[in-house]
């Protein structure tokens, strides 16, 4: 994934590597501290892993193709949870991106699966579960969202989940990955969706509500659903389970990768920037670019080697108490995972780097199961758990 992508630049590569590798491997850092510890392996191009609220026994793994696979007592089972190949295949960028869980899903069945269909449309959807939870019926799907892209967009941002507030989030990229004037941006356009991140209330209207309380109802020449603004490809985003605080992995363009941070209660209506920086720097114009009121990312770091950062979890598991509290975050081209927590508003790392199991393997997201446990998410189809060493 280099600022443009998150698939494109290794998807022949992660292909191959899952064909001749077999056998996922542990990961262990100098330090003895947290390690990658292997859990499934032989997906076709994994990209999520979550699991039910509430539900200890099952964890769901989406492949770009447009399956989601459903691991149940630690066994992987043999028909798909849900299978969307019919609508996601062709392009590269095309797939399944993500899916969340109604917080009542026990009872209604509803699940929200966050795709980009055959059209180049970015589309979310309703789904049902199955009286037994082990599958989701294509037929049941019920189109909420569909934002349609231009014929070469590539940035469609990639999570969608529930809040601790019961609103649906939705974070969509900007679409354009050679942005050279700021125009040329949607992410500042108050009339368009792309650039932004969307707050919807799924419960109180068909297919959707919006929230009284977002920052731009009312106001003219503002789409009514943006709950925050200025977001280039914010590939991979998460609430902190515990405090509900904000974090995303925006991907940048030529040089900065970046994190970004909300804590929870911050007001809505935020600017994170984009075109006019790229992590901390001036992007359109080069030079002097407005800067008052834009909020600036937590962490950044450069290219080269690295390209494109993946937004991951802060850790709230009980398997490692130590790790209490550390965001966990990678990169698709470096090889590596990393943690940090913030002490007096600044990153502090909080172990050594993790260096993934193969080389110019991708890491291409993480996830969380119910129990608050982070899996790393690898493009060649291995999944890890984040784990002492033993």
């Amino acid at each position: 994934m280099t600022g443009r992508t998150p698939f494109l630049c290794s998807l022949v590569l992660a292909a191959t590597l899952a064909a001749c590798h077999d056998a996922a491997a542990p990961v262990t850092p100098a330090d003895h501290g947290p390690y990658l510890a292997p859990v499934d392996s032989g997906y076709d191009f994994s990209l999520f892993v979550t699991a039910p609220p509430g539900d200890t026994s099952r964890l769901l793994v989406v492949e770009r193709a447009g399956r989601i696979l459903v691991r149940k007592h630690g066994v992987r089972q043999d028909s798909a949870f849900l299978n969307l190949t019919a609508s996601t295949g062709g392009a590269s960028e095309f797939g399944v991106y993500s899916v969340a869980f109604h917080p009542q899903y026990a009872t209604n069945r509803e699940l929200y699966v966050y795709y980009v269909a055959n059209d180049g449309s970015a589309r979310l959807s309703r789904f049902l579960a199955d009286a037994s939870f082990d599958h989701a019926d294509p037929a049941t799907e019920h189109t909420i969202l569909n934002v349609p892209e231009a014929s070469d967009a590539v940035l469609y941002g990639g999570v969608v989940a529930f809040g601790p507030d019961g609103m649906l989030y939705l974070a969509l990229g900007d679409g354009d990955a050679d942005v050279d004037t700021a125009e040329s941006s949607l992410a500042q356009d108050s009339t368009s969706l792309l650039g932004k991140f969307l707050r919807l209330d799924v419960d109180a209207g068909d297919p959707y509500a919006i929230p009284p309380d977002n920052p731009y109802v009312g106001r003219p020449g503002w789409r009514p659903e943006i709950w925050q603004l200025g977001l280039r490809n914010p590939w991979r985003w998460s609430f902190d389970r515990k405090t509900g605080d904000v974090w995303i992995g925006d991907v940048g363009q030529h040089v900065w990768e970046e994190i970004d941070y909300l804590p929870a209660g911050a007001p809505a209506g935020n600017n994170f920037g984009w075109p006019f920086m790229e992590g901390d720097d001036c992007y359109q114009p080069a030079v002097g670019c407005p800067t008052p009121g834009l909020v600036t990312p937590v962490l950044e770091y450069g290219h080269d080697p690295a390209c494109a950062v993946t937004g991951g979890y802060v850790y709230r598991g009980t398997a490692y108490p130590e790790l209490d509290g550390v965001y966990l975050y990678g990169d698709y081209c470096s090889g590596w995972v990393r943690g940090f927590r913030l002490v007096n508003g600044s990153p502090v790392e909080a172990f050594t780097p993790l260096a993934t199991p193969l080389v110019n393997d991708n890491v291409v997201s993480f996830g969380e199961d119910a129990n608050g446990e982070v899996y790393v998410v690898m493009a060649s189809g291995r999944i890890y758990r984040v784990a002492p060493t033993e």
